[in-house]
């Protein structure tokens, strides 16, 4: 990828991916073959802050977890009831962070592949 390509979809999905890890997925994507271009910029991500949203609202049923792709963690979660109210609690603060992980995670598989 050229580094203005690169530079554009860092600008339009920036906020999906941890921001510590921003350089390391720039240097990923600028080693990318043209080939792959279009497959790394039609991916698709999930939303952090629909991942919060959606934790406020249905987290004590982990519909969150399901949403970002922890399909173990969200049946426990729905089995527990939001680990009895606590985890879905401690899920507000860290279900941004999760869902920026999954992404960065997604992004780099997509780069080494």
């Amino acid at each position: 990828m050229t580094e203005s390509e690169v530079n554009m979809f860092l600008a339009g999905n920036a906020k999906m991916f941890e921001p510590n890890m921003l350089h390391a997925i720039k240097s990923s994507l600028l080693s990318q073959p043209e080939s792959k271009t279009m497959s790394i910029q039609y991916a698709t991500f999930k939303d952090p802050l629909v991942s919060l949203v959606i934790s406020f609202f249905l987290g004590y049923l982990g519909i969150d977890r399901f949403y970002i792709g922890n399909v173990g963690l969200g049946i426990l979660k729905l089995i527990t009831l939001g680990g009895f109210g606590i985890w879905a609690l401690i899920d507000l603060f860290f279900i941004m962070g999760a869902t920026r992980n999954v992404n960065t995670e997604k992004i780099l598989q997509i780069c080494r592949f």
